[in-house]
């Protein structure tokens, strides 16, 4: 078993949660233990035999700091086959190529984001979910929606922002240009619910748009962001050659443009709505095993959905609205060149209904 996800949404603490309760006999290591890490890189048969022997099942956290995990962890599989085996990375796993090929048909994979909507409705009634608007403020790692203070809030936000955001970035990609990252994820926090150039960003950041194109790749891996493509069934007005880019976390935009305002004083609260309802639904589906493609819909002409899903043979639409009493139809042009989809305001009253599903 093999638990993605960005640095501080709980990997470790679920683990740890789940040994608290297992019949196994178990051996807990880290990859941030260099005894452990020069141990397993020998690769020696005998030696890796010794490292496991009776136990029933290994956990190793943060093992994306052990080079060549994946072919180590190959060996445990192939020649102990009853050894059961959970390790946990923050997103460089995928990063590194380290545990994709050579654990093919070995493995099973999960993506733990922090908190959802979906958690909480476990504690909260809907009514009692809807007045949690802060969550668009401040985000849903666990440490801080679990946090009653605000000034703790903001502080836990910097920490994330200034000490985890770019840590697997840098070290594992060797990206010594950490600034060029943060100026990026501050263009990036401007324009969320627009498309997105990557020629435009390059001229912004003086550096080359290969460049530009890397860094976000490895942002997206990294758990930090997630793009959303154009839709287009070949028509001629439809824009595909751009992308969306969403914040997987909006606290960690926020505190990216230094910006934790009340959502009554600021003027980006329909941006913030707009990425908090599609990460959101993003981890309801990711949960609920609802397999979709995500993309938007945009003419040359400005006529626009904020995103779709393309699921079960059939198209659904969502335009995000924070105003609930503003009203709005499916564009003409949608609806003529796709009949059969379905189009779906979303707003404040109603957002939870998406999230929750029946």
């Amino acid at each position: 078993m093999v638990i993605f996800g960005p640095r501080q949404a709980g990997k470790t603490t679920l683990v740890k949660d789940f040994l608290k309760h297992t019949n196994y006999k178990f051996k807990l290591d880290s990859g941030d233990n260099s005894r452990t890490r020069n141990l397993l890189m020998s690769q020696d048969f005998e030696t890796l035999k010794n490292y496991i022997e009776s136990y029933e099942l290994l956990v190793i956290d943060e093992a994306q700091r052990i080079p060549d995990i994946g072919q180590i962890l190959k060996i445990f599989v192939d020649e102990h086959p009853n050894l059961r085996i959970i390790v946990t990375g923050s997103s460089s796993f995928e990063l590194a190529g380290q545990v994709g090929e050579p654990l093919t048909g070995r493995k099973r994979t999960m993506t733990l984001f922090p908190v959802s909507i979906l958690e909480l409705s476990s504690h909260f009634n809907k009514f009692e979910l809807k007045e949690k608007l802060e969550v668009l403020i401040y985000g849903m790692y666990p440490a801080v929606i679990s946090n009653p203070i605000v000034t703790e809030k903001k502080r836990i936000l910097d920490e994330i922002v200034s000490s985890y955001l770019f840590k697997d970035i840098l070290e594992l990609d060797k990206i010594k240009n950490s600034r060029a990252l943060e100026d990026l994820l501050q263009l990036l926090a401007y324009q969320i619910g627009s498309e997105v150039s990557h020629s435009e960003l390059a001229t912004q950041l003086k550096i080359d748009a290969k460049t530009v194109g890397r860094y976000l790749d490895l942002l997206e891996k990294s758990f930090v962001i997630k793009p959303l493509k154009g839709f287009s069934r070949n028509l001629r007005k439809e824009i595909t050659k751009k992308n969306k880019y969403y914040y997987m976390d909006i606290g960690d935009r926020n505190s990216m443009i230094r910006n934790l305002n009340p959502l009554q004083y600021r003027n980006d609260v329909g941006q913030l709505f707009e990425n908090f309802f599609f990460i959101e639904r993003v981890k309801t589906r990711s949960y609920k095993e609802i397999y979709a493609n995500n993309y938007f819909w945009r003419t040359w002409d400005k006529k626009e959905i904020d995103f779709l899903e393309e699921r079960d043979g059939k198209l659904f639409g969502f335009e995000c609205i924070w105003n609930p009493d503003k009203k709005m139809k499916a564009p003409k042009e949608w609806m003529e060149n796709y009949p059969d989809s379905e189009f779906q305001i979303i707003n404040r009253s109603n957002f939870i209904d998406w999230l929750i599903p029946a």
